[in-house]
C-alpha cells in the first residue's frame, strides 16, 4: 500500500504532466489599420490570433499590433499574423514618452531635391490643433498642443462655455503648453480651437483620460479604440507600421 507521502508525490507529478500537456493560451493581435477590398473582414479593433493565416487581395493593407511587435500585411498574398513581426518597442517608447520640455523647437525638413518632408506629430499625447474629434490624454495637468507649421509666430484660441485662453507658439516652436491655472481640461468636455487661419474652420475636440501607463502597443491601441481616439490610433499605426 502506498504511503500518504507517495500518493502526494504521484498527484503532484500528474498535475505537472497535465499542465505541460495543456495547450498554451492563444495570443491575439489587434487590427489598428485596415484598407482595401478585405477591410470589412478585418475591421479596426478586431482581434486576430497570432496563429491565424489570412489571405489578402490586391490593394489590401492590414496593420496588426501583437504582443511581440507590429505586423504589416499588404496583398495580394497569404500571411501568418504572428510570423516575424517587426520589433517596434523603441518607436512605441518614443511616441508615448511623457515629455518634460514645455516647448519643442524644430526647423524645416527637406527631402530629395529640396521638397519639404511631411511633418507629423511626434508624440501621441500632443494635441494636434488641426484635428477634430476625441483626444486621449494621460495627464490633464500637463496638456501640450502641437502644430504642423512652425515657421512663424501663431496664436490659437481654446474655448469652452464662457472661458477661453490663448495658446501662443513662437517662431520655430511646434509645441506649446496649456497653463492649467488659466484653463483646466475636464474628461468629456468639448472645446473649440480657433484662429487656424483665413478660411479654416474651427476645430472641436473632446478630451478623454487614459490613466494607465501601458507598456505594450496592442494594449494601448485597445484603450484608444474604446475611448474613440481615432486620430491617435491612426498616428500610432502609422508610426509603428512605417
Amino acid at each position: 500500500m502506498f504511503s500518504a507521502k507517495m500518493n502526494s508525490r504521484i498527484a503532484s507529478f500528474a498535475l505537472a504532466g497535465a499542465m505541460l500537456a495543456a495547450p498554451a493560451a492563444a495570443m491575439a493581435g489587434v487590427v489598428v489599420k485596415s484598407t482595401g477590398p478585405s477591410s470589412s473582414q478585418y475591421p479596426v479593433g478586431s482581434k486576430i490570433a497570432d496563429s491565424a493565416t489570412i489571405t489578402l487581395k490586391n490593394g489590401d493593407s492590414i496593420t496588426v499590433l501583437t504582443s511581440r511587435g507590429t505586423k504589416v500585411m499588404k496583398g495580394a498574398g497569404t500571411f501568418k499574423v504572428g510570423e516575424r513581426p517587426k520589433a517596434t518597442r523603441a518607436r512605441f517608447s518614443a511616441i508615448t514618452r511623457k515629455r518634460a520640455a514645455n516647448r519643442s523647437r524644430t526647423g524645416a525638413s527637406r527631402g530629395t531635391g529640396g521638397d519639404a518632408v511631411t511633418v507629423t506629430n511626434p508624440n501621441l499625447w500632443y494635441v494636434d490643433v488641426t484635428k477634430p474629434g476625441t483626444v486621449c490624454l494621460n495627464d490633464f495637468d500637463a496638456v501640450r498642443f502641437w502644430r504642423p507649421d512652425s515657421d512663424a509666430i501663431a496664436t490659437y484660441n481654446l474655448s469652452a462655455d464662457d472661458a477661453s485662453v490663448a495658446i501662443t507658439f513662437d517662431a520655430k516652436d511646434s509645441v506649446a503648453p496649456l497653463d492649467p491655472a488659466l484653463m483646466s481640461i475636464t474628461p468629456g468636455g468639448t472645446y473649440t480651437i480657433s484662429g487656424l487661419g483665413e478660411g479654416a474652420a474651427d476645430v472641436k475636440v473632446t478630451f478623454a483620460l487614459i490613466e494607465e501607463d501601458y507598456r505594450r502597443a496592442d494594449q494601448l491601441a485597445e484603450a484608444l479604440i474604446a475611448a474613440g481616439c481615432t486620430t491617435q490610433l491612426n498616428q500610432l499605426a502609422d508610426r509603428l507600421g512605417a
